[in-house]
């Protein structure tokens, strides 16, 4: 009888031999596994660490400490990274051989041998894939993982950017509060000094009437300022997952820097850390090599495999080798003969990489023209903050003082200080509309860019001085 210690070696060997034709792992990219890392180590600092450690922006609140909040606390954002971890875990699967298969035969009717008759079989097979098809498998996944690492970058830089527009609106909402509650205060002095005037006959009623008309235009515009703080708080806390009747105290202040970086450094910085054009040239590699893959589909698969058949001795006589096991080694391959088919896979994925590299093309494109236009935002938003701080507010309060003291003296109608107050008005808040409308515009270039603007080296701009 054969030794049955031996013949299961010869099944250790043989899938040994399987393994070893499958191919080694293609480690995965370790940048993106480094970067998954960090992600996954934050959310487990913010998950155990206690809510009362959480700031709680009732009584102060910053944009770096809300923004720091939302990158662990936004639902959407985590649901993005919980796809990237699939997507990572992705990479083993598609490396791994297929399952071994295990087969059982029992025979219903003994099969009479000269050494005995056959009762049962054990079988046990492993395929595996030929030509490189394991380890292009595995890159496909790779790519898919680090495009989907790109994906939960663009939508980490998405979401800061819509919190700071947020927060600046939120900040300049209560800047034209303060300044409105200040021409109130002004105005009502106004109102002030024309009951006087018309309590001493210096001035007819209508003085006194169009003061109060226009202080009680401005006081309805007050309220209605007023009663925009709960919606824009509730916009700050959808973003990070806090209730949102809990009001977020007045931001004191934002982001205020300007960009030293030339449009081509920009252009340039662009093409090298945008993580939406990343995740593009990602799918486009899993795309190459899937039309790689899909050219390999011609070639057959080997699946090796060993049987053992249980036979018992024979009833008929002591013959030589009586009841000795059979062991049986199979090769197989399939044959790769629906040529149809094959063709179609090429096909496919000749066309998934045609779409893919379009895709990224058009990405690109309308990308650097974003780029322009937020560049160009950025810029305008900046001379108009330089016409009010130093132009037209200082000559609107000029005016309003030279006005009072001339209406003051007989010199000067109460239409005239009317006008020049309101003039004053619309200037500062126009210029704390263009204070906000910068930083959002700073918070836009860096979110087309990718990184932060402070790193993007300086180039001499072909286009802009």
């Amino acid at each position: 009888m054969v030794n049955r210690n031996s013949s299961f070696l010869s099944i250790l060997v043989v899938m040994g031999a399987s393994l070893w034709l499958g191919g080694s792992s293609l480690a995965g990219d370790e940048d993106s596994s480094a970067r998954w890392n960090e992600v996954h180590h934050t959310y487990l600092e913010a998950d155990q660490a206690a809510d009362s450690q959480h700031p709680d922006f009732a009584e102060t609140a910053s944009l770096d400490d809300m923004l720091a909040v939302a990158e662990t606390q936004n639902p959407d954002l985590r649901a993005i990274f919980d796809r990237w971890e699939a997507a990572l875990e992705q990479v083993p699967q598609a490396h791994s051989l297929p399952d071994p298969k295990f087969s059982y035969g029992y025979f219903i009717e003994p099969v009479e041998t000269r050494v005995g008759p056959q009762r049962q079989s054990f079988g046990l097979s492993q395929t595996i894939p030929m030509f490189g098809k394991r380890g292009l498998r595995e890159d496909v996944a790779v790519q898919a993982a680090n495009a989907a690492g790109a994906r939960y970058e663009a939508s980490r830089l998405e979401l800061r950017f819509r919190i700071t527009q947020i927060w600046n609106d939120y900040y300049f909402l209560g800047r034209a509060i303060a300044v409105t509650e200040e021409n109130v205060r002004l105005l009502t002095d106004f109102e002030d000094v024309a009951l006087s005037r018309y309590a001493a006959g210096q001035a007819p009623q209508s003085v006194v009437l169009r003061a109060q008309v226009e202080l009680g235009r401005l006081e309805d515009q007050l309220r209605s300022l007023q009663d925009q703080r709960a919606p824009y708080s509730a916009a700050l806390n959808a973003e990070i997952n806090r209730p949102d009747s809990a009001l977020i105290a007045w931001p004191d202040s934002m982001t205020d820097r300007p960009v030293e970086a030339s449009l081509d450094a920009l252009r340039q910085a662009l093409l090298a850390h945008n993580p939406q054009l990343a995740a593009l040239a990602h799918l486009k590699d899993r795309d190459a090599q899937e039309a790689k893959l899909a050219g390999k589909s011609v070639f057959p698969d080997l699946t090796l495999g060993i049987d053992y058949i249980d036979t018992k001795k024979t009833s008929y006589g002591d013959f030589p080798d009586s009841g000795q096991d059979a062991v049986i080694a199979r090769a197989t391959i399939n044959i790769p003969l629906w040529t149809g088919r094959l063709s179609a896979e090429k096909s496919q994925a000749a066309a998934r990489l045609s779409a893919s590299g379009n895709e990224y093309l058009h990405l690109r494109n309308r990308l650097l023209a974003d780029l322009e236009r937020a560049h160009f935002e950025m810029r305008d938003s900046e001379r108009r903050v330089e016409l009010y701080a130093y132009t037209l507010l200082p000559r609107a309060r000029q005016s309003i003082d030279v006005t009072a003291a001339a209406f003051q003296a007989g010199e000067a109608g109460f239409l005239d200080l009317i006008d020049a107050q309101r003039t004053l008005l619309e200037f500062e808040l126009a210029h704390e509309r263009a204070l906000a409308d910068r930083s959002t515009r700073r918070a836009k270039l860096e979110q087309i860019v990718g990184i932060d603007l402070d790193a993007v080296p300086e180039t001499k701009d072909k286009n802009h001085g």
